[in-house]
């Protein structure tokens, strides 16, 4: 018998009311950017001014500050190219021929980025480069809840296009700028943040972006912020629709980005630009390359986009921004602040499928901004679990998982042998095979498996009160976990801990089935060492239906009914200790024809194959 599939529709609600929860005692760092930049178009040069005020919400006296000067991975020897030479399996768009392209950069293709000079509120600072990190020891400590303000001067080179961020992409996109600036690292709770730029993932301070950029006046620029001078721009941001004549080599655009933590421009000769005004959200900008073969695609994306955001508005909380903009560049897909950069030759699905991805960041890392170094699994996985159910919606692919994909991913790891706790650092990973699955598919598990655990209804419920809570803070993997228990009244901190801090599984088994006088007794066992409650699926020999359900000892506490239409028995608890559980069924063993464990498959059990029992013929 073929493992059943059962299955239910998942919530689709309206977003709660509730009260931000800020918690006692609670504090984040607070960053104010100005910067003028100038660039090059001829020579990828750029260079400008940075003053950043700085206030220290921490209670602590701060010494020293750190700055990420992200660029300067792109040089031959850098730590990123030297782990790109040494791990097993190496991102396939940073090599060419076996190679590291890091490696073959020339001195004219490389990135860098240079602080050149550098004072606190007038002092000169002595400042050291270190690789990706720029450490500055302070004049002038800055005490608990004082302000500062750092003028920097800085310069840097974009390099050729190798990862999220650089010039001359395949695509043909002259500049995708992400990662570009002088970026104050976050000092938090666990103190200081300078993690080199080595393979992936950010953490930023919360603050205000005001960019002016000045550049060749025939380019179009999109991205974060809001733009101030639309008049003086034209380029179809003009509100007239009559085109802006401008004047001598360069036009400077100005962008205001409120209450972000980052900042992401893309500029091309060739870009179009399609505006679209929601009528119950944020006004959506499309920059594309005029391209023939990407028109139609573009085109069609809009309605796509416009759905997606109103799912997500829906189903997490309401975008918080008056625009969003859906830029190509880049090597991929990559969220940033109020935008996406992502590749655009690509066939429909696949380009609505990584629009709704990475407009799904939007939530989860720039209004939920995690630390992603640490716990990239609330980022990339939470971000694959809305988006797996906003495509299965505005794409109508009607599957009865949509998280079936991400389970795949999840058993294949497993077997692999390679897989590491989620706790792992993003750069401590052996392989990107076992951080790819452990930060997608095992994370979209936490929150899909969660709903096995708490009811479809309660998992939605901790979603959006979450989002409510912790919205435009920088919450960690106890924040989901407690809201979760508050929402369910349940006890969730082994769940937390088995799935996130240790490699166990979960593996129950239908040990044996057998005749108990006119009633039929089951034994099931637990081989894995994650605990878990069960559903399980009788089948009668007529073809009518029951279930059980066996509640964990530990969760103080039982979820509701998940299949309404059927009759369910709730029987004793199980502890975790006792590897075996017995249970009576008031029927005869003539009468059983099948019985299942977990009927839905969300329950990411490492072994299918005895979950289920079946009468011999």
């Amino acid at each position: 018998m073929k493992r059943v599939l059962f299955y239910f529709a998942w919530i689709i609600a309206g977003t709660l009311c509730a009260n931000a929860q800020t918690g006692e005692g609670y504090w984040q760092q607070h960053v104010d950017y100005t910067m003028n930049v100038n660039m090059d178009v001829e020579t990828y040069k750029y260079g400008g001014t940075q003053k950043l005020v700085y206030t220290n919400n921490s209670p602590d006296t701060l010494n020293r500050v750190f700055y990420h000067l992200y660029y300067n991975a792109f040089q031959p020897g850098s730590e990123m190219d030297i782990r790109l030479q040494t791990i097993k399996d190496p991102d396939k768009r940073m090599m060419e021929n076996g190679e590291s392209r890091i490696s073959k950069l020339s001195e004219s293709e490389m990135g860098y980025l240079h602080a050149t000079s550098l004072t606190q509120d007038g002092v000169p600072v002595e400042f050291q480069e270190e690789g990706t990190i720029l450490v500055v020891d302070l004049p002038n400590p800055i005490a608990p809840g004082a302000k500062t303000t750092l003028d920097m001067t800085f310069e840097g080179q974009v390099p050729l296009q190798v990862r999220r961020s650089g010039r001359n992409s395949s695509e043909g996109v002259a500049l995708s700028m992400s990662q570009w600036y002088p970026k104050l690292s976050e000092y938090d709770f666990e103190g200081w943040h300078p993690n080199p730029y080595i393979a992936r993932e950010f953490h930023g301070v919360w603050g205000n972006f005001d960019v002016k950029l000045t550049l060749d006046k025939d380019y179009v620029v999109g991205g974060s912020g809001y733009l101030q001078n639309p008049q003086e721009i034209g380029h179809g941001y003009e509100t007239s629709g009559t085109k802006v004549k401008t004047k001598g080599k360069a036009l400077t655009w100005h962008f205001v980005a409120p209450n972000v933590h980052d900042f992401m421009w893309a500029a091309d000769p060739d870009y179009i630009h399609d505006m679209v005004e929601m009528e119950d959200g944020p006004t959506l900008h499309f920059f594309y390359k005029n391209e023939e073969e990407l028109l139609e695609n573009w085109k069609n994306l809009q309605p796509k986009t416009e759905a997606a955001m109103r799912f997500f508005n829906t189903n997490i909380g309401k975008y918080p921004y008056e625009q969003y903009s859906v830029v190509q560049g880049g090597d991929g897909g990559m969220e940033y602040a109020m935008s996406t950069l992502i590749t655009g030759r690509r066939q429909f699905s696949s380009l609505v499928g990584v629009m709704v991805h990475e407009m799904a960041h939007s939530w989860f890392q720039h209004v939920l901004a995690t630390d992603e170094a640490k716990y990239e699994w609330m980022d990339e996985g939470f971000t694959s679990f809305i988006s797996s159910l906003c495509m299965n919606q505005i794409m109508e692919q009607n599957k009865e998982n949509p998280f079936e994909g991400s389970y795949k991913g999840y058993y294949a790891l497993v077997n692999s042998g390679l897989e590491l706790p989620q706790t792992t650092h993003a750069d401590r990973y052996a392989t990107n095979f076992a951080y790819g699955v452990a930060a997608y598919s095992k994370g979209a598990i936490f929150l899909s498996q969660l709903g096995y655990v708490i009811g479809q209804d309660k998992l939605m419920e901790t979603i959006r009160k979450y989002y409510d809570d912790f919205k435009f803070k920088h919450p960690v993997p106890n924040d989901i976990k407690r809201t979760a228990e508050k929402v369910s009244g349940m006890q969730l901190d082994w769940y937390l801990t088995d799935w996130t801090a240790t490699t166990n599984t979960i593996d129950y088994g239908i040990k044996s089935v057998a005749s108990e006088g006119d009633k039929t007794k089951v034994v099931l066992e637990r081989i894995g060492l994650m605990p878990m409650p069960l559903d399980i699926l009788l089948v009668k020999a007529d073809g009518t239906q029951e279930t059980f359900y066996v509640p964990l000892q530990m969760m103080r506490g039982e979820k509701e009914n998940p299949y309404a239409q059927l009759q369910r028995t709730v029987l004793d608890d199980w502890a975790w200790a006792y590897s075996t559980y017995e249970f009576v069924i008031d029927q005869s063993f003539d009468n059983i024809q099948a019985l299942v464990l977990d009927p839905s498959q969300l329950m990411a059990d490492v072994n299918g194959e005895n979950n289920v029992y079946q009468a011999k013929p």
